[in-house]
């Protein structure tokens, strides 16, 4: 019997072909695995194609809710936007379908794991370095990245052989959709002063053809996570898709922006991500109203570093572990509700209320009613100031002025 590879397959011309040339070029029995993480799409229809390229099996593997419940709900606590935008769709997705790819290489025996990525963008380095962190005892291999084919030598080289391929045309925009959003770049969009055309767009309609009447979503959370939408409760999952609709129909959550990747180049790309974006504007604002000044500082100094981890591919990281604990233990008075005015373009809190809220009325207020102590703030403020005090005796002006 062959060795064995289990592949990363999405179905697409680089994958297909690359059951064909795993098979013929490295005499390999290759496995094909495939994860919907809400891409949507045809499940047997995927395994089909994959059996057709000469795969001796094809594992497709409902992954919606795992993906929701163990990689967007950390995500969504620390608040992660990867260039303060960016909400990681496919950066979350990677090391998810990794843990898949391990599985079944265990299960049909393989001592290798393969995925179809290019050398020019972040996946390799996030399907390797986690492939690495969960099984270094298994072979990595890189066809798409190593065979040196245009698109349309790749597909001509399927055709030869029958593969169910297309022409190989260079198609409009490449494309990476999960539950989280939707990632899209190349085509028109490389030129970053053109304005992404219409045709970019399906997750969120024009903001110019939305409703002109704001809706108005109450999301409610328990410890950091949404668990429904107007009182009506619901798994994750279902918020997600809830609010990627509702949201959606106002033009919410389109970003078009230069992002760094890993490989060292900029690139424009271009995301709807209408759910992520109204989610963690509401978590993040729920987290103001009841989490200590200094905690909450210092999280949002880490929310960064969070995601540039997972970003980088370091999802399977000791520091994105401890960062999910000191995310975990921050988030046990984050329950309530926040109110969100959905307009076309926007999406804006107007409202929020927890059962843990540090929010005092009696100490904000300017009315009766106000407990402030008033008095005490003199002395404060005279012992705030003393250092600046200390330094201006001391240096008769302050820093950075002539004395």
């Amino acid at each position: 019997m062959s060795e064995r590879v289990v592949l990363a397959y999405s179905g697409g011309l680089d994958t297909t072909v690359a059951v064909a040339w795993l098979t013929e070029k490295e005499g390999l029995e290759v496995v094909a695995v495939s994860a919907d993480v809400g891409q949507g799409g045809d499940a047997e229809a995927l395994r089909e194609r994959a059996l057709q390229a000469g795969a001796i099996d094809a594992v497709v593997v409902d992954a919606r809710d795992a993906f929701a419940d163990r990689y967007l709900a950390p995500t969504l606590q620390a608040n992660a936007r990867y260039q303060g935008k960016y909400p990681l769709v496919s950066a979350l997705s990677r090391p998810l379908i990794c843990e898949h790819l391990v599985a079944e290489a265990r299960r049909f025996g393989a001592s290798s794991v393969a995925h179809g990525c290019t050398g020019k963008g972040n996946d390799q380095v996030r399907f390797e370095v986690s492939l690495a962190a969960l099984a270094p005892d298994l072979a990595v291999l890189a066809p798409v990245r190593g065979w040196g084919m245009t698109r349309e030598e790749t597909a001509a080289w399927g055709r030869a052989r029958g593969l169910p391929v297309g022409s190989g045309a260079k198609p409009l925009y490449s494309i990476d959709e999960n539950l989280w959003g939707r990632a899209i770049e190349c085509g028109a969009l490389e030129d970053p002063m053109a304005e992404a055309p219409d045709d970019v767009w399906e997750r969120t309609v024009d903001p110019a053809k939305a409703p002109t009447d704001p809706d108005y979503v109450t999301i409610g959370f328990e410890r950091g996570v949404p668990v429904s939408i107007d009182g009506a409760p619901m798994g994750f999952a279902a918020v997600v898709r809830h609010l990627d609709q509702r949201a959606g129909s106002f033009g919410v959550g389109r970003l078009d922006m230069i992002e760094d990747r890993v490989v060292g180049i900029k690139s424009r790309e271009v995301y709807e991500v209408p759910a992520a974006a109204v989610l963690i504007d509401a978590h993040s604002d729920l987290e103001e109203l009841t989490l200590e000044r200094d905690v909450l500082r210092a999280k949002r100094d880490l929310e960064t570093r969070y995601a540039e981890l997972v970003y980088e591919g370091y999802w399977f990281s000791p520091l994105r572990e401890a960062l999910d604990a000191f995310n975990a233990s921050t988030q046990r008075y984050v329950t309530g509700s926040v109110r969100v005015r959905l307009e076309p373009g926007s999406a804006r809190v107007v409202g929020r209320q927890a059962v843990g809220s540090l929010y005092d009325v009696s100490l904000a207020t300017y009315d009766s009613g106000d407990a402030f102590e008033h008095g005490a703030a003199e002395g404060f403020v005279k012992l705030w100031g003393q250092r600046l005090r200390t330094w201006a005796r001391a240096h008769g002006a302050g820093p950075g002025e002539e004395a």
